[in-house]
Order: structure tokens, then C-alpha cells, then sequence
């Protein structure tokens, strides 16, 4: 109805992404039919609710981070605009959504406030387009964290552990059998364990959070046939002195944002006297540093 083409990302994750392409008034009547149909569920659960008060309708805007500056504008003066020429509550999101460029922006109001905000955002897009590459949001599936213990595998519901299919329990004994394995924290009383992410495609994923099973020893679960990450290397970049500022952000912001981002060490050295440019350290994988330098470049 709209003329809007529309895209949903792939299921199987907490949340999904509808990407909207097409002219400007296109794009406003799929909004505004989004909104309204999100009014219509809200109202569909309030009638069997016995709260008093309607929650506003709320939609979440991925917006390349490089675009975010100019819909805030100098000083905040865009985005206060935005709020008080439509009545919508918008907020942008300080840190860039994992492992990509951009940034979440949140809009909450009426299904109108909303329709109004979306096409001002939509003109400050036009007016200023993202500078450089952008690196997508893209959803990860939602992961049950696997504890293995006692040559069994279990998963964790709510405050129980629950006995796991075989082919886990399988999968964790031909490791244990393959893997030499250091412990990471000894706790009393010693109970040999893993805790780790399985997908089900029988490989075994990262170590997950520790602590939610203190009463285990932890070991990191490495699969027989995975390859351990490739080794560590380093590689020198040299920025002119008048672009470090952008680079490491309001008191390192920025530079600690790439560093968590591409998982890479960063070291920035001192300026020396006389000269116009100064030294950037990157060390880690060649994938870390990879995106380490996509990073510094797009900054």
C-alpha cells in the first residue's frame, strides 16, 4: 500500500531489522502504517490490562553514527527542534550498536509525533549523507549458554540446570579428550566444568559469562577442528597532529570505543618536538587490526 520496498532481516534473533527503501513519501506511509499498527497492539493489550496509563508508541532508527552529529546539530539545537516541532521524544544512543558503525535512535509518541519526526530525521539523512563506509548492525542469534560438567551437558533455565540432548555431552567428551586444558578460576569445592556458547551446528563458541556458574571450575571449551585464534601481530599508522583530537574523543572516547569495538590494543605515542605527525600502535589480529584501522580512518 505504501510503494515502499521492505525488507526484514533473518529471524531466530531477539530482534529484527525492517529496512524501508524508497522516495520520501513512500517511506512516510509505511511509517506511519508501522506506527499505527503498533498503536493497534498496544490498545489490543491494554483492553485486557489494568494499567491506566497508554505507553507511547516507540520505534528504534539504525542511523550510520557518521549521520548522527548533524541530526543532533551544534549544541543539541537539531534534535530540540525535532522534539518540540513534533512532540516526539527522541534520544540517540552514545555508543554505536556491536560490532558495526552505527547507532540507535529512539523515537516515542503518538503514531502523528512519530510520522512527523521520521520525515524531519529522513530530511537531515538527505541533507547530509554518511561520510565513508558504513559497517551494518546486523543481529546475532540469541545464545544459550552450556555448562558441562561431570561428563554431561546441561543448559541453564531460570535457577536450574537441565540435562542437555546427547550429541553435546558427546561433543564436550571428544574435546576434553583432544584438548589439553588450564583452569581459569579454581573454586571450592573443585568440580571439573565447562561453560561455554554451543550453536547448533555442534561447534562450540566463546566462553561465556563465568560467573553465573561460580560453583564450577571454569575451563575455556576449545573443539577439536576449531582453529585458536591466529596469532598476534602489530602494525604502525601515523595520523597528522590536528586529527589525534577526533581520534580519541572527549577523554578518550572514541579510542576506547574503537579499541572495545575491534577488539585491537591502540597505543597513541607522545607528541615529539618539531614534528607534525604522531604514532598509532596497533596490535592484535590481523582482523582486529583491520577493523582497528577501518575505525581510525572513519573518524
Amino acid at each position: 500500500q505504501s510503494g515502499a520496498r521492505i525488507n526484514i532481516s533473518e529471524g531466530n534473533c531477539p530482534e529484527r531489522i525492517v529496512t524501508i527503501t524508497g522516495p520520501t513519501d513512500a517511506i512516510f506511509k509505511a511509517f506511519a502504517m508501522i506506527a499505527y499498527k503498533f498503536e493497534e497492539d498496544i490498545n489490543n493489550s491494554m483492553s485486557n490490562s489494568t494499567a491506566t496509563s497508554k505507553p507511547p508508541v516507540t520505534l528504534r532508527l539504525v542511523v550510520p553514527a557518521s549521520q548522527c552529529g548533524s541530526l543532533i546539530g551544534k549544541g543539541g539545537s537539531k534534535i530540540k527542534e525535532i522534539r518540540e516541532s513534533t512532540g516526539a521524544q527522541v534520544q540517540v544512543a552514545g555508543d554505536m550498536l556491536p560490532n558495526s558503525t552505527e547507532r540507535a535512535v529512539t523515537i516515542s509518541g503518538t503514531p502523528d509525533a512519530i510520522i512527523q519526526c521520521v520525515k524531519q530525521i529522513c530530511v537531515v539523512m538527505l541533507e547530509s549523507p554518511p561520510k565513508g563506509a558504513t559497517i551494518p548492525y546486523r543481529p546475532k542469534p540469541a545464545s544459550t549458554p552450556v555448562i558441562f560438567a561431570g561428563g554431561q551437558a546441561y543448559t541453564i533455565q531460570g535457577q536450574y540446570a537441565i540435562p542437555h540432548p546427547d550429541q553435546l555431552t558427546k561433543l564436550h567428551q571428544l574435546a576434553m579428550q583432544q584438548t589439553p586444558f588450564t583452569p581459569l578460576g579454581q573454586t571450592t569445592p573443585a568440580f571439573p566444568g565447562t561453560l561455554c556458547s554451543v550453536d547448533w551446528c555442534g561447534k562450540a563458541a566463546e566462553l561465556h559469562r563465568a560467573a553465573s556458574a561460580s560453583y564450577i571450575t571454569i575451563f575455556p571449551c576449545i573443539c577439536p577442528g576449531l582453529d585458536a585464534s591466529p596469532p598476534a601481530s602489530t602494525h604502525e599508522l601515523t595520523i597528522p597532529n590536528d586529527l589525534i583530537g577526533c581520534i580519541i574523543g572527549r577523554q578518550g572516547t572514541k579510542i576506547n570505543e574503537i579499541r572495545q569495538m575491534s577488539g585491537a590494543q591502540i597505543k597513541i605515542a607522545n607528541a615529539t618536538e618539531g614534528s607534525s605527525e604522531r604514532q598509532i600502535t596497533i596490535t592484535g589480529t590481523p582482523a582486529n587490526i583491520s577493523l582497528a584501522q577501518y575505525l581510525i580512518n572513519a573518524r
